[in-house]
């Protein structure tokens, strides 16, 4: 079976979506499962210089050079002229499609393309149809309702069916946007097995931040952006710092919102601008580095299906600190693997003191259960298997055309 992978971007800076996919095609490609997978994308190829996966990638991207407003908005939905001709150009070269994500210029022309041909096709929304997006951004929720009804509402109404990460993420979606029934299944994601621990790895990390080299601290890993609650951290560190003199906090990720300098201001107004620490984004040996060196991984978020880092954190033996809007969290919770609580600031400052009171032993059993839930049900490997048997169980591939 050859997968076709349709999706905004796999340029890892931009989160957990670009990462999910990118590692789904890779697994499937390594381990044998399908044969010949690609991703299309609009990403610029330059963006992608970085580090080229082990598949092909059609990098599509068109960046408008106006700076008027129409310019600004197609710059930022993403759209890119040369995208639906290749869909169509290229789409019956694939026994099955899977798209990703929602509300930018890959799912919508690919609800101008896919319902009309014979290729079978599944949507993953990857957490955006969550109702907090329509609390959050009101005005942006009317506006995804009209794409909804002439784009991506068509697109999941032919599907073969949408995936959801978990029960939860299907259960909030239900009602979301009005008109066009869609199919749905369960399919979790799974977090890539981490590099095993050496002393390297933490180097490579201390070399970002030397300020915590033999400090003890919690990580925060992801964008800085509202949805993940960066603020609350920040604030409910600040109410608890004392508590615990030798604890640090570190919050790594990308600051594409610009709302970084706000945070810091925060932090120093606070009193604990020297013991928050903002490396930025950081990949490969650093990042595990940060997992590896941290005590406690903490997501603090409003929205958040799978969450990726938080498998990724319970990977390398860390306990999570997450709210109950990260869809797993009855998971962690069931597992002991970590500690949950409301989204807001009473809830993480309480969370924070429990962590802080908690002794060595509850801290171990909670750092074996995270390794436990990952291998368990959260492993890469696993999850990819899993999913490639739902959406092939109904597929044959294409006979080879080859003389």
């Amino acid at each position: 079976m050859k997968i076709l992978h349709i999706t905004a971007s796999v340029d890892e800076r931009n989160g957990g979506v670009a990462d999910a996919v990118l590692r789904l095609a890779e697994t499937c490609v390594r381990d044998g499962l399908t044969s010949g997978d690609e991703i299309v994308c609009l990403d610029l190829p330059e963006t992608l210089s970085r580090s080229e996966p082990p598949i092909t990638v059609h990098a599509l991207g068109d960046d408008r050079p106006g700076r008027g407003p129409v310019d600004r908005f197609l710059n930022h939905y993403r759209y890119s002229p040369k995208f639906k001709p290749w869909l169509e150009a290229n789409l019956d070269r694939f026994d099955l499609a899977i798209v990703h994500g929602l509300w930018n210029y890959a799912p919508f022309a690919a609800s101008q393309v896919l319902p009309r041909r014979d290729v079978p096709y599944y949507v993953f929304p990857h957490g955006m149809m969550d109702p907090w997006f329509r609390k959050a951004y009101p005005r942006k929720h009317l506006l995804k309702q009209g794409f909804w009804t002439i784009g991506e509402g068509r697109l999941l109404a032919g599907a073969r069916a949408t995936l959801f990460t978990c029960e939860e993420e299907k259960r909030q979606a239900r009602g979301a946007f009005w008109g066009h029934a869609y199919r749905s299944d369960i399919a979790p994601l799974g977090a890539v097995a981490p590099p095993p621990r050496t002393p390297a790895l933490v180097d490579a990390f201390h070399r970002h931040v030397p300020a915590v080299a033999g400090r003890r601290f919690i990580l925060f890993l992801g964008r800085i952006h509202p949805k993940k609650g960066c603020d609350l951290l920040v604030q409910a560190y600040a109410a608890t710092a004392a508590k615990d003199p030798t604890l640090d906090l570190v919050v790594v990720g990308p600051d594409q919102e610009g709302w970084q300098a706000q945070l810091q201001k925060m932090a120093a107004d606070l009193g604990v601008a020297d013991r928050i620490h903002w490396p930025g984004p950081l990949f490969d040996d650093a990042k595990w580095g940060a997992y590896y060196a941290a005590e406690a991984f903490a997501l603090p978020s409003h929205q958040e299906n799978f969450g990726i880092v938080v498998a990724e954190a319970m990977a390398c033996g860390l306990p999570v600190l997450i709210t109950d809007k990260v869809n797993i969290w009855e998971t962690v919770d069931q597992a002991g693997a970590g500690l949950v609580c409301s989204d807001d600031l009473p809830g993480v400052t309480d969370q924070l003191s429990a962590w802080m009171r908690s002794s060595p032993e509850d801290r171990l059993r909670m750092s074996e259960a995270a390794r436990t839930l990952y291998v368990e049900r959260y492993g890469l490997t696993m999850a990819t298997k899993n999913i490639i048997a739902l959406v092939g169980k109904d597929h044959a591939p294409k006979a080879d055309s080859t003389p």
